[in-house]
């Protein structure tokens, strides 16, 4: 009988090159590793683990992922940094994580994470796993609890991120993290936030946005260090209150937390403070009497307005073709044209784009879910085409560089990272060439090419220089790309627009001084700018979101949006007007 032939292992070439050259970081990621974590029954390679040396250890974007394999905290003693996001880890991990003594950040962000019990979580509380850990990111999981241990077994924990779970409350031992400075736990299911929370004198950014809370605590104005909140989207029974919340600044309603609210304070006010808070009203009704008597007017400006123009009332607007090319490439794209923003004050540009940075980085799993683009309406001439061309065809003049073709481009950003990686002895790399893995054995790359034949948009990696927003910019064109869904690219969208509306009102409510170079400035005549700063004090005009027709060679739809099912945002601060 012949002897079986044994198979020979799955290649890991990154593996290989970090063993080789004793790196200090290893990044795995890209169509090919689906088939090899498949291959190696859903976990990773123990060889992984034998890299004593590493300090970084990032896998994302893998289906397959379930688990991270035994031997992780035994084999990485030095780790620092470790990234699991956008993986299928849950419903629990198993083996545990921990212990990791020298690690600092840990991802865990959009798996499938259900509950992190004892043994098959993040590791053992006495003595802590993590003792060294300051950043923990749990968001896009599952949870509907976190562990009551998590406080013993990260004691130095800085900022926790359970944004997008299923939590119905937060644990009491939570409370006990003497440097927790940044929690965000939006988008769950909270009813209650302890009075516990002013047990934590390092706060200063706590996000609750969109959960179930009807109060909130006159305990969190004693929290030392708190500059910023948000409590948007919930329902809470202190009307003034949620008005507030809605659309004044932090530190206004902590001073309305502070002095006891209206109608329920904290019931330990004496009578000297209450005086004090008696007169602080008089001085405010004295400094403030035109606007008393128009509180009702006050709550409408307080929301943040979008209003939806048709089709059928914009005989102008923009129509993408989308050629059938596309389809094994990137086929899915949503596109909307947003009016009314405003750029000009003080650092909003960076702001804008700042935020669209993080919106990579979270919603979009770094680029790999879907990838976010903006340009200046202005300069734009329809109708677009979005198809593909080989990367000897496509020619862009990417942001902040020369014209060059595709191929080219990504070459030299393939060198640049190199020279990265040698320079500063790790395997990850920043800016553009992070995504460069997204294009790997690909024969065509997708393209939004506006009627000058022009090529407008490389998705995933970079906008053209033609069109790029400046401070002047107040009407943009967005796009969403995806290669995983549609729905993905409207839910994307959605997040956007609601960002850019909340983006713009924040403007409008913090006056800063423009910031208009003599470039920016050239042709922006004195009747805009005064049409601007009149929108500013009025602070009600909507932001205008005009739709955009998504179609097939033929003329015939293939997505319109915003439709009537997208933009379904219940959240009381805001109104949509179709």
């Amino acid at each position: 009988m012949a002897a079986a032939v044994a198979e020979a292992p799955e290649p890991w070439p990154e593996v290989d090159l970090v063993e080789r050259e004793q790196r200090r970081e290893l990044l795995l990621t890209g169509p090919a590793l689906e088939d090899r974590v498949r291959a190696a029954g859903g976990r990773l390679p123990p060889r992984v683990f034998s890299l004593s040396l590493l300090h970084s250890l990032e896998v994302c974007g893998c289906a397959s992922l379930r688990e991270p394999g035994p031997g992780l905290a035994r084999g990485l003693p030095r780790l620092r940094s470790l990234g699991l996001r956008g993986n299928a880890l849950g419903p629990a991990l198993n083996p545990e994580l921990g212990p990791l003594p020298a690690l600092r950040v840990l991802d865990l962000s959009g798996n499938a994470l259900e509950e992190l019990p004892p043994g098959s979580g993040l590791g053992p509380a006495e003595p802590p796993a993590l003792p060294q850990l300051q950043s923990l990111n749990l968001s896009a999981n599952r949870l509907r609890a976190l562990p009551a241990e998590l406080a013993r077994c990260a004691p130095r924990l800085q900022s926790l991120n359970v944004a997008r779970n299923r939590l119905s409350a937060l644990p009491a031992e939570l409370f006990a993290l003497q440097l927790l400075s940044e929690l965000a736990a939006a988008d769950n299911e909270l009813q209650e936030l302890s009075p516990a929370v002013a047990a934590l004198p390092a706060l200063k950014t706590l996000d609750l946005a969109n959960n179930q809370l009807s109060e909130i605590p006159g305990e969190l104005a004693d929290c030392p260090k708190l500059k910023e909140i948000n409590f948007k989207g919930n329902k809470l029974k202190d009307k003034r209150l949620e008005k507030m919340v809605n659309g004044c600044q932090p530190k206004s309603i902590l001073e309305y937390l502070r002095v006891g609210g209206r109608g329920k304070g904290r019931g330990k006010t004496d009578g000297s403070e209450k005086e004090e808070s008696r007169r602080k009203k008089r001085e405010r009704k004295q400094k403030k009497e035109s606007c008393e008597g128009e509180e009702e007017e006050v709550e409408e400006v307080n929301k943040l307005l979008i209003r939806i123009l048709h089709v059928s009332e914009n005989p102008t607007s923009l129509t993408v073709k989308v050629n059938p090319v596309v389809k094994d490439v990137r086929p899915y794209i949503v596109c909307a044209v947003v009016k009314g923003m405003n750029l000009r004050p003080g650092n909003a540009l960076k702001r804008f784009l700042s935020m669209q940075t993080k919106l990579h980085e979270d919603i979009c799993e770094k680029r790999t879910a879907a990838t976010i683009a903006t340009h200046d309406l202005k300069l734009i001439k329809g109708p677009l085409l979005y198809g593909a061309q080989s990367p000897q065809e496509l020619k862009i003049v990417p942001l902040g560089r020369k014209e060059i073709k595709a191929k080219d481009l990504v070459r030299q950003l393939q060198l640049e990272a190199e020279e990265q990686r040698k320079q500063k002895k790790r395997q990850n790399v920043s800016g553009l060439h992070r995504y460069l893995h997204l294009l790997d054995g690909k024969e065509f790359y997708p393209c939004l090419v506006d009627a000058d034949n022009v090529v407008i948009s490389f998705p995933p990696i970079t906008n053209s220089e033609k069109t790029k927003i400046k401070t002047t910019t107040s009407d943009l064109f967005l796009e969403v790309t995806s290669a995983t869904s549609l729905q993905i690219c409207k839910d994307i969208m959605d997040t956007l627009i609601l960002k850019m509306a909340e983006l713009n009102k924040f403007i409008s409510e913090n006056k800063e001084e423009q910031s208009l170079s003599d470039t920016e400035a050239d042709g922006v005549s004195s009747p805009s700018l005064k049409s601007d700063q009149n929108a500013e004090k009025d602070g009600s005009s909507p932001l205008i979101v005009e739709q955009v027709r998504v179609v097939d060679m033929e003329g015939t739809l293939k997505v319109l949006y915003p439709s009537k099912t997208d933009l379904d945002i219940t959240a009381s601060h805001i109104t949509i007007i179709r």
